[in-house]
């Protein structure tokens, strides 16, 4: 491995590059990274990347962002081309960027959404926490930690957007952020609903410790993609 890259992956990824950035990488820096890629992959000059990396503490405005639901914009603000509405990322969050090629994959948005969702969940599971997808409510949630009578807590978010058939952006699992930074926003524009960690479910694991859980789940991820749901 070298300093920011897993070189070989986990197994049945093939030609799929495997990218595991250390420290925080600055949000304009890996969207600018990101978006290149996927100009690359579209063609056929490079090959598809499953990126893990975090970010410094940043909003992120989906394409559907409402500036209502900007409370307090204590960090800086980007505009994204992914769906959604606003989300924050910073230290303890693992953020999954992938530019995968949905041209030999499955010209399938709804597929895709559904199992980078799978995928996450499976990943929660091995390390103990019962996640589930919500049906309105694109993310992964658990009732864990939840008291009788208390709605279910977000612990990922799903975004996405789709160029050429080339996929963008992806998800982020709370795996240990400062969940208070929330705060400066409704969290995907919804209110009724709190967030969550690993760290707040009394699961405090390493970071290498989930990506290793999403390294074993990765190769049933993407033989969903091609697959009828």
């Amino acid at each position: 491995m070298t300093d920011d890259t897993m070189a070989a992956g986990p197994a049945g990824l093939h030609d799929i590059e495997w990218r595991v950035s250390p420290g925080l990488t600055p949000y304009a820096e890996a969207l600018a990274e990101m978006e290149a890629r996927a100009t690359a992959v579209a063609a056929g000059e490079a090959r598809e990347l499953i990126w893990l990396l975090e970010h410094p503490p940043v909003y992120t405005a989906g394409t559907s962002a409402d500036p209502a639901e900007m409370i307090d914009p204590r960090f800086p603000v980007h505009a994204t081309g992914r769906g959604g509405k606003y989300t924050y990322h910073g230290p303890g969050q693992r953020i999954g960027y992938l530019v995968l090629d949905l041209n030999k994959r499955g010209r399938d948005v709804r597929c895709f959404v559904h199992g980078v969702e799978g995928w996450v969940i499976a990943a929660l599971a091995q390390l103990g926490v019962t996640a589930f997808r919500a049906e309105g409510r694109v993310g992964i949630w658990t009732r864990d930690g939840a008291a009788p009578g208390e709605p279910e807590a977000k612990i990922g978010a799903i975004g996405v957007r789709v160029r050429r058939w080339v996929t963008l952006h992806g998800f982020a699992v709370n795996v240990a952020p400062d969940l208070t930074h929330f705060g400066g926003i409704v969290p995907c524009g919804l209110p009724d609903y709190p967030v969550t960690s690993l760290a707040a479910l009394n699961r405090p694991i390493p970071m290498e410790t989930f990506d290793a859980a999403l390294a074993l789940s990765a190769r049933s991820f993407l033989e969903t993609l091609s697959c009828p749901l």
